[in-house]
């Protein structure tokens, strides 16, 4: 129905994991399902209601060539990290078992592709699997999948530059905010700021009690709205310690666009440079 092919996956107490593959680019769709209908049979087969799973999901795009094989080691070693069992062949709720199986089952589960990184020998990959994810996974991945707030991409830099490339509009940003973190990060931001102010970024950065810093303002302007970044954050950049001063910052720098037309110049200018 949907053409998604599974690659991986783990139920755990809590929360599920899920490697997918979608070639017609139908993920928002297939977990709508997911999470919405599925929940509703679940509700009518134990006679509840209310949620079954909390809050939205959270996406990450892959990078198969480098990260695709360390992700399904890690969502297969997510029962030991949390003490369910002390040997992964024990846990009957995610898809490893039926990477070490060596029958026919689980072949609708899309691991050959998985498996065929492993290995050109067909007859050598399930032992080639088994030694690969009895090794811990890298620390950088565990902490990053740790973190409260995930990236959008995961992969090596070519990777990443040629999904924005490829991907990256006005249209896509101002309809998914959360996309804007993907093109811009904060330095770019300051270095193209000071140059249209043409001052260097540790002016940018001052704050001076009194007086008033135009391209200061207008740094936290385009840092809030070109990458998303939490208030609190963008405050503590520019040494400013309540979120609430950040956001009085935005909000006069929008009205003073609607009056003064070379600040209106200025910013376009700027986001010229960083678009």
């Amino acid at each position: 129905m949907w053409k998604v092919r599974i690659a991986a996956y783990c139920l755990m107490s809590n929360h599920y994991h899920l490697l997918v593959q979608t070639p017609e680019a139908n993920l928002s769709r297939c977990m709508r399902h997911i999470n919405g209908v599925y929940t509703q049979y679940f509700n009518r087969s134990h006679k509840s209601d209310g949620q079954l799973f909390r809050g939205r999901y959270k996406s990450i795009v892959i990078d198969r060539d480098s990260y695709l094989l360390e992700l399904v080691r890690y969502i297969h070693r997510n029962p030991l990290h949390a003490g369910l069992v002390k040997r992964l062949e024990d846990y009957f709720w995610s898809s490893h078992r039926t990477y070490i199986s060596r029958g026919n089952e689980g072949n609708w589960l899309h691991k050959d592709f998985v498996l065929s990184m492993l290995g050109e020998n067909r007859s050598k990959r399930r032992q080639a699997y088994i030694d690969f994810v009895k090794q811990e996974e890298p620390e950088t991945l565990k902490t990053l999948y740790e973190k409260s707030k995930l990236p959008l991409l995961l992969g090596a830099k070519d990777f990443v530059d040629d999904i924005k490339q490829k991907y990256y509009d006005k249209v896509t940003i101002k309809e998914m905010p959360q996309v804007k973190e993907l093109f811009l990060d904060k330095s770019q931001i300051e270095k193209t700021v000071s140059r249209v102010y043409q001052i260097e970024i540790d002016e940018l950065l001052k704050s001076r009690r009194g007086n008033y810093n135009e391209a200061r303002n207008v740094a936290i302007y385009l840092m809030r709205k070109y990458t998303g970044a939490p208030l609190k954050d963008i405050g503590s950049r520019f040494g400013m310690s309540s979120y609430s001063s950040v956001s009085s910052v935005i909000i006069r720098i929008k009205q003073a666009m609607d009056r003064n037309k070379k600040l209106r110049q200025r910013i376009t200018a700027a986001e010229k440079l960083l678009i």
